[in-house]
């Protein structure tokens, strides 16, 4: 069997144990940490702190380490409310948003990563601007031919508004696309089932009038049709989104065009 293994400067190497705090109720963290800029390779730094003087998710986790032990790590956060995506990263082996992955839900030392398949700008720091790039090529805004009247809103049934349900409340936190095998392998080409979920959404939408136009942009052996139906999309999105559905409702659309 072959084996296979990264480049010397992608190898993870043994990172810092930082002091353990003193406690009843201790959790270790291992934490990815990896700095482009020093040259070094990637590491796991350790950090074992009291979950008294600590709040329940592994956001608050991750902040106390930050203000109070080693102001050195780099993630992202803002609402803490599981609104904004910006928290994103892999815990225990799965994506989610550590604001509101609670540290009890995960048994053990509590590993966590940064999202896969993205570079990453610093520790847990995902670049994303291949992934922004892809969301804009989807002109993820309401187009139409016709002006709208003056003074006037564009009107839409309570019945169409309800077709929106389950698309519009995505995040782009990307956990969906970054859990995607498909995604892993023609990331360069597949839209991803983020911007897809996103791409349906406006062709879902009654207002907009250019469903031609969007579907000739998706029907593409790569843009769309990379999705397998794994369902890993589904499986760790934090809304409870489902982005496979979109992508199948997506290609019977353009199935019954042709038809």
């Amino acid at each position: 069997m072959a084996e296979f293994r990264l480049p010397k400067n992608s190898r993870i190497t043994k990172g810092r144990e930082h002091a353990r705090e003193s406690g009843q109720k201790l959790k270790t963290f291992k934490i990815y940490r990896y700095d482009p800029d020093t040259g070094a390779n990637p590491r796991y730094d350790t950090y074992t702190i009291d979950l008294e003087k600590t709040g329940p998710m592994v956001l608050d986790a991750l902040i106390r380490i930050k203000n109070e032990i080693d102001p050195t790590l780099t993630f992202r956060r803002s609402c803490r409310e599981g609104i904004c995506g910006s928290c994103s990263m892999n815990m225990d082996g799965r994506n989610g948003l550590a604001c509101t992955t609670a540290i009890n839900d995960i048994k053990g030392t509590v590993k966590i990563t940064p999202l896969p398949h993205m570079e990453v700008v610093k520790d847990l720091v995902p670049d994303l601007t291949h992934a922004y790039a892809q969301y804009a090529s989807i002109q993820p805004w309401l187009k139409s031919a016709t002006p709208q009247p003056s003074g006037k809103e564009r009107a839409q049934s309570p019945e169409d508004r309800a077709k929106l349900d389950g698309l519009y409340e995505c995040i782009l936190c990307f956990c969906c696309t970054t859990s995607c095998p498909s995604y892993w392998w023609n990331g360069g080409k597949f839209l991803g089932p983020a911007i897809l979920l996103q791409a349906y959404r406006w062709l879902a939408d009654s207002r907009d009038e250019m469903t031609g136009e969007r579907l000739d942009q998706l029907e593409d052996p790569y843009r769309l049709y990379r999705c397998h139906t794994i369902m890993n999309c589904a499986n760790v999105c934090p809304k409870g989104l489902n982005p496979a559905k979109a992508i199948a409702e997506t290609k019977k659309m353009i199935a019954e065009r042709a038809a």
